[in-house]
């Protein structure tokens, strides 16, 4: 064989290592990865469905959350299994923490109330938000919500201030606006608390009954069902050993559905399960109820949010009883929060006899 016909085969051969070096990289995130991770998570006893090439397991939960929402459902609490259906029927199956993939990324979907609060409350930046999806930065911006390092931390310190500092002297513009919208010459009710037209913080303070029916409503109906993180650097959580760049994936509408947290009446209504401490709630689980968040990224407006809700409720309840409207189809969805698909029918009667 001659010179020429050496350097064809060298040119083969390279050209065979050059598709297979290529081959390689091709294959190395939606192949290699996920067989390494599942393995890596397995042998520490996280199971999870099995990983599908490029999809990995979004088809899946497509067809299922469609499938829930094209039954009807009866007027009930239990709205974990209908919102989100692959995280119920894979935690029933797998555990409180297993393991899925939104196409080759693996997602660690923790529903154990101690990891949780461990990741949550870390100081040193080892478990940061994940990166924003573009419509919901188009929607957010890069503002205190999804920010992250230094910058979130010099907004969240002017934003403490905003919403703690001055959040007493916006009640009385919350009571306005409140005015505003039943109407200032609606009569007062008999509330046993709130006697007056208008509430102040000492009368806010006192209403135990509401705050229990408040924290009630928000553990049946969370407006976030739940927080994504990303493992930076390979960490320890409990007994787990994560790689960096795992996402982590935390769902407080799983604890909040959770009958060893809450015992078998789970889904009914039972403000009353909040007149004590948390611990007494939730069978001595603190971590389990956290709908504003917990750790350092605990919602910065939680108390302002709660002074409103109170405020508004309280005037409403002066002036009105309310049943919910025959026309009213349960449908609890998710977009971006949880709320209710056709909106809330509901039938307002005033309590001023001269108005009947």
């Amino acid at each position: 064989m001659g010179i020429m016909g050496n350097l064809l085969i060298l040119l083969l051969c390279s050209l065979c290592l050059y598709l297979f070096v290529a081959l390689v990289k091709v294959l190395h995130k939606p192949w290699w990865t996920p067989i390494r991770m599942q393995y890596l998570m397995t042998s520490q006893g996280i199971k999870g469905p099995p990983y599908r090439f490029i999809h990995g397991n979004t088809k899946e939960i497509f067809n299922k959350i469609k499938e829930t929402s094209d039954r009807p459902m009866n007027l009930s609490n239990d709205i974990f299994s209908t919102v989100e259906p692959h995280i119920y029927e894979w935690k029933n199956k797998y555990g409180k923490n297993f393991l899925q993939w939104h196409g080759p990324q693996a997602v660690l979907v923790v529903t154990e109330p101690e990891l949780i609060i461990e990741i949550l409350n870390n100081k040193d930046r080892a478990y940061p938000k994940g990166k924003v999806n573009r419509c919901v930065k188009k929607l957010l911006g890069d503002g205190l919500v999804k920010s992250k390092g230094e910058k979130w931390a010099k907004m969240r310190k002017l934003a403490n201030y905003a919403f703690h500092g001055e959040s007493l002297k916006l009640l009385p513009a919350m009571v306005d606006s409140a005015k505003t919208i039943l109407g200032r010459g609606s009569k007062k009710g008999s509330d046993p608390v709130i006697q007056k037209e208008d509430p102040n913080p000492e009368d806010i303070a006192r209403l135990k009954t509401m705050t229990m029916i408040i924290n009630e409503s928000i553990r049946l109906h969370p407006p976030v069902i739940g927080f994504d993180r990303e493992v930076a650097r390979k960490i320890k959580l409990g007994k787990l050993i994560l790689p960096a760049n795992l996402h982590l994936r935390i769902r407080n509408l799983a604890l909040n559905h959770d009958p060893q947290l809450w015992g078998e009446d789970v889904n009914y209504f039972r403000p009353e399960r909040f007149s004590q401490r948390i611990a007494k709630a939730t069978n001595n689980n603190t971590a389990a109820f956290f709908p504003f968040g917990n750790g350092p990224r605990t919602c910065v407006g939680l108390n302002f949010a709660l002074n409103e809700t109170k405020i508004v409720l309280s005037m409403i309840l002066q002036r009105y009883s309310f049943t919910l409207s025959p026309s009213y189809t349960h449908s609890p969805v998710r977009v971006l929060t949880i709320r209710p698909e056709h909106g809330i029918q509901i039938m307002l009667h005033s309590l001023n006899s001269e108005e009947k």
